[in-house]
């Protein structure tokens, strides 16, 4: 067979070629993105561990066993500096503390992205 004869091969590169290749790209439906969100609602309900760390010391355990109420313990953290936000023991954010009525929470202020390898 010569090369005359043969069909063209289509782009594998690109699924849009594969679809329509007279097509040009389009964004993605607003139903769609509904449809994949609600996609998620099975794993809302899966519970998770969250922690807002304030700050870390170190100590002996003879020092630990010598804590009673009352007791002050310096952390690695000044006052204003950010928290940090764990879930599942893994770093995802930065906040501060605020009050909410007579209770702590913690704002959110910074999301950090963490490196997948």
């Amino acid at each position: 067979m010569s090369d005359d004869k043969k069909p063209p091969l289509p782009n594998l590169e690109s699924d849009a070629d594969l679809a329509n290749p007279a097509a040009p790209p389009t964004a993605p439906d607003d139903d769609y993105a509904a449809k994949s969100a609600g996609d998620l609602e099975a794993l809302f309900d899966v519970p998770v561990h969250v922690s807002a760390v304030l700050g870390r010391t170190r100590m002996d355990v003879g020092d630990l066993m010598k804590l009673a109420p009352g007791t002050m313990l310096e952390l690695d953290r000044k006052v204003g500096e950010a928290i940090d936000i764990f879930v599942n023991n893994r770093l995802v954010a930065r906040g501060e503390v605020v009050l909410v009525e007579d209770r702590l929470g913690v704002t959110m202020t910074e999301i950090i992205k963490a490196d997948r390898n």
